[in-house]
């Protein structure tokens, strides 16, 4: 075959569509192409997301993500900037509801100094004061977080690369990638191409991608969990100025349902976190025989379901229960009734799990010949993207000068 592109990268959410740019940056000349089951760009984990522009507040210092939110950042703002998309850097409070949460709250803001995050400590006038429909004893007020359609991000992104003469191949399912001395051969549902290398940028599946490749991936495999929003009411919106968020649990790697403000002036309530019985399991109704047989059939999952079962019966509880998420929610919100609820979208998250059921914390990738694979991207990996994109151009940039 001759060759199709000199690299084709899997995926065309924000890390496949950034990972392009960084690569065509290094070297105009690459043929690039991008290929994507979905219709869309941006059809799973990039457009079914909050929206926040992380602070980086929350990761441990020595962290990739520490590392990469805040270049990434700067970066996703120039951006925005340039193609003048709208974006509003609101703040966040986020909220110490009772005394005993207090140290909490104090470790949070060790923590957002050792990030060189900027925060200002709130007590509990000052957080009325800002959030008068808002409860608790204390906050950090976090100045550098804001909301942006990620969405919108990404068709920018995409109209700069089809003008410089990338080729985003739309509707196009990866089978399969053998590598050999000549190259790669992609196998798809539409016929085969030959490139000279891939990134595997695939989100939910990015580990079948990896292992259909004959990357060594250490036994890391994604399990999807669904995050449900409900969004408030238009007659309730003013109950909210910030992006207001719980102290994180720190026994539990989810964020907890928090009140986020969006870019369209709508305002989500959410999420709660959930297994989901398919890899785009958006509802409970979404059943694949297969994403449920992996999952049930894997020692990872009960030794997690050890691990979290009092954690995960509450969030399915809320996932079942209307009236629990607004429990949940009028924790912070106490003003908030039913009538101020209505259903939302949901995502669906995918978490990378080592063998031992440890759940991946940190960006993750792994490479194989003539590869590099993207194997844990959680948030904030989307405001983080463009700084991601750099790591995974400099692994492919080894990778190649290997061959």
């Amino acid at each position: 075959m001759t060759q199709s592109a000199d690299v084709a990268i899997v995926g065309a959410g924000i890390l496949g569509l950034t990972t392009a740019r960084a690569l065509l940056a290094r070297d105009p000349r690459r043929r690039i192409v991008v290929l994507d089951k979905e219709p869309t760009p941006a059809h799973h984990q990039t457009g079914r997301n909050s929206g926040v522009i992380h602070s980086g507040i929350y990761y441990r210092p020595d962290s990739g993500k520490a590392a990469m939110v805040a270049a990434g950042r700067d970066d996703l703002l120039s951006f925005l900037d340039e193609h003048g998309i709208t974006y509003d850097m609101c703040g966040k409070v986020v909220v110490a509801v009772t005394p005993d949460e207090v140290e909490r709250l104090d470790a949070l803001e060790v923590r957002a100094a050792e990030n060189n995050v900027a925060t200002e400590r709130l007590d509990r006038a000052a957080l009325r004061e800002r959030e008068p429909h808002i409860e608790g004893v204390a906050a950090l007020l976090v100045s550098s977080a804001g909301i942006v359609d990620y969405a919108a991000v990404c068709d920018a992104l995409v109209a700069e690369l089809t003008a410089a003469g990338v080729e985003i191949r739309l509707g196009t399912t990866v089978r399969g990638s053998v590598a050999d001395s000549n190259g790669v051969t992609v196998t798809t549902d539409g016929g085969r191409l030959s490139v000279g290398s891939i990134v595997n940028c695939g989100g939910l599946h990015c580990d079948r991608v990896a292992t259909a490749a004959g990357a060594d991936t250490g036994g890391v495999r994604v399990m999807p969990f669904r995050g449900e929003y409900y969004e408030l009411a238009p007659h309730a919106r003013g109950l909210v100025n910030h992006l207001v968020y719980p102290l994180p649990d720190p026994d539990f790697p989810f964020l907890g349902v928090h009140l986020t403000r969006m870019i369209d002036g709508s305002i989500h309530a959410g999420p709660n976190a959930v297994p989901a019985l398919a890899r785009e399991g958006y509802r409970w109704r979404d059943v694949s025989a297969r994403d449920t047989a992996e999952i049930a059939f894997s020692r990872r999952t009960w030794v997690l379901a050890r691990r979290y079962w009092r954690k995960e019966v509450g969030e399915i509880h809320r996932s079942l229960s209307r009236r629990a998420f607004l429990t949940a929610l009028r924790r912070l919100c106490p003003d908030l009734t039913k009538a101020d609820l209505e259903p939302s979208g949901s995502g669906v998250r995918a978490q990378a799990i080592a063998p031992d059921g440890t759940l991946l914390d940190d960006f993750a990738f792994a490479d194989s010949p003539r590869a590099v694979h993207v194997m844990n991207a959680p948030s904030p990996a989307a405001t983080a993207s463009f700084a991601i994109a750099e790591t995974v151009a400099d692994r492919h940039e080894r990778v190649v000068s290997e061959i």
